[in-house]
């Protein structure tokens, strides 16, 4: 494999289609929002990216065998659209391949008749855990944004620099003609923030008019939240005891 190809499970004809993308990130916000958002509505694969910019790794599988890394492509009809999901293992390992798999990534979703993208992504905020997470969003296009605006979507706020595709397909999509928008929940410390991701899903869901069953991200919000909880209750009880009093030995 010389180059980034996408291969076809099947072709899939398809109403209007949207896509979001879920890739590994800050937060693991959009796999997050990607993968609840494939399993609550059944989402289906129908083709995968491969790609030589990909680290040179391959994935254990239960059976016995391997695959390699790749990012996936997968739909779900719905009333109005088909919702088109980009899921993956990994992002490209280089500047290089970052600018070449997400420019292909916005050519293969505009030959599928996409118009719009939505990346998700978290915001790092800080070094302290955030229990009522902010949604931020930077878009393509006055619209696009007007539109997040009014469901929550908070522009103009955040601030530096977005890594990887949440940021670089929205700027592939406007070379290409699409609207494009990055949706990013407020994160900081955790490698696996569920409370960043469900705010973004309740803003989402809206947006891509769909009905999503939060219980599962609850879950792991609610067992993140006990375990930050005892985390706290366990240093504070440390820095409550009394320090032994030091006796330091003279040294020549």
């Amino acid at each position: 494999m010389d180059k980034t190809t996408i291969y076809y499970d099947k072709k899939v004809k398809m109403k209007d289609p949207i896509m979001v993308v879920g890739l590994p990130g800050i937060g693991s916000v959009g796999a997050l929002v990607g993968e609840h958002l494939k399993a609550e509505l059944g989402a289906k694969k129908f083709a995968s990216l491969y790609s030589p910019h990909f680290m040179h790794q391959t994935i254990m599988l239960k059976s016995g065998y391997t695959r390699l890394i790749s990012n996936r492509f997968y739909y779900k009809e719905l009333k109005n659209n088909t919702l088109v999901l980009l899921l993956g293992d990994t992002q490209a390992a280089t500047p290089e391949g970052q600018y070449d798999i997400n420019e292909e990534i916005v050519r293969f979703f505009k030959s599928l008749g996409g118009t719009h993208i939505y990346t998700i992504g978290g915001y790092s905020a800080g070094s302290h855990y955030i229990q009522n997470p902010r949604v931020f969003g930077v878009a393509s296009d006055e619209a696009t944004k007007k539109a997040l605006a009014k469901r929550g979507v908070i522009f103009g706020a955040a601030s530096g620099a977005i890594w990887g595709a949440a940021g670089l397909i929205v700027e592939f999509a406007k070379k290409h003609g699409l609207q494009s928008a990055c949706i990013m929940g407020e994160t900081s410390v955790l490698e696996i923030d569920a409370n960043a991701a469900r705010a973004v899903l309740e803003v989402l869901k809206d947006i891509i008019g769909v009905k999503v069953n939060l219980e599962n991200i609850n879950k792991i919000k609610n067992e993140t939240d006990r375990l930050i909880r005892e985390l706290e209750e366990s240093t504070k009880s440390q820095q409550d005891q009394p320090r032994p009093k030091e006796n330091f030995p003279y040294i020549r």
